[in-house]
């Protein structure tokens, strides 16, 4: 049957064509962002658990920064302690030679004025020490929470006050060792300041040790977070983002296949002048 006013062949061609360039543009804009999905229509399921998987990468980036952060805080102390520490020592160096009977008592009062000048400074450490404007040796900080993963039963706290302010309410200044505490104006004072000496240096050391051993647990903790992260980011990519061997091939075939669809189409457009042979007659 021969008809002019409904052209089959050519909405046949045209439909085609229509379908043909909405795969080319989709290949084209998969190629020029570099995601397969970008639209709910693409992969609706797959738009659904890549941004399940976005928040929980982010929330673990965060984490893991909040380890580091931790880290760095704990590392002030840390700092701050191993001053305080080496002061101890040269007090208890001062309390020792003093103990000794061959100083006179001007000599001993010259090993008093740098004793108290070092007790002076070890208050003015702790008073002075800040992370974030927040005091971390002077009993200022009780306890330390650290979100260390994106839920809620990721949260971990440490008693930071048996670190912090290990020595007593005053934390790790005047509570650690006072003028009162320390004599070395006689050898009995002197050395009877050795036992108060030690007892600070072994409060002080036992901060320290649970401060490093707080250090090695965020970092491992950091690093899992890492792993979990990167892992995590692979299998998203794998959803989400364009296989760019497979889209430049779609590329390939859907631009063949418009060239072909554009062809067919002039072909059944043409097709109606055959009536004008059989008018001719």
């Amino acid at each position: 049957m021969t008809v002019i006013n409904t052209n089959a062949s050519s909405l046949i061609a045209q439909s085609a064509l229509t379908q043909n360039s909405k795969s080319l543009q989709r290949a084209m804009e998969q190629l020029s962002t570099g995601k397969r999905i970008n639209s709910a229509a693409d992969d609706a399921a797959g738009l659904a658990i890549v941004s399940r998987l976005t928040g929980q990468i982010r929330s673990l980036n965060q984490a893991v920064r909040n380890a580091n952060d931790g880290i760095s805080m704990v590392q002030t102390f840390e700092g701050a302690t191993n001053a305080i520490t080496n002061m101890l020592q040269r007090m208890r160096e001062l309390a020792v030679q003093s103990a000794n009977e061959t100083y006179g008592s001007g000599d001993r009062s010259n090993l008093e004025i740098e004793s108290k000048q070092l007790i002076a400074q070890i208050g003015l450490i702790a008073a002075n020490t800040k992370w974030n404007n927040m005091a971390i040796l002077n009993g200022g900080v009780t306890s330390l929470r650290f979100q260390l993963g994106p839920t809620p039963d990721d949260e971990v706290t440490f008693g930071a006050s048996v670190y912090l302010g290990a020595a007593s309410e005053t934390g790790l200044g005047s509570g650690l060792v006072s003028t009162a505490d320390i004599n070395l104006t006689t050898a009995d004072s002197a050395s009877d300041s050795l036992a108060k000496i030690d007892s600070a240096i072994n409060t002080i050391s036992a901060a320290r040790a649970g401060m490093g051993a707080m250090i090695n647990r965020l970092t491992y903790a950091a690093d899992n977070m890492s792993n979990n992260s990167t892992h995590m980011s692979e299998s998203r990519s794998r959803i989400e983002d364009t296989n760019y061997g497979e889209a430049t091939a779609e590329l390939a075939k859907r631009q063949v296949i418009q060239q072909a669809a554009t062809a067919m189409l002039a072909q059944a457009n043409q097709a109606p002048n055959t009536v004008l042979q059989l008018l001719k007659q």
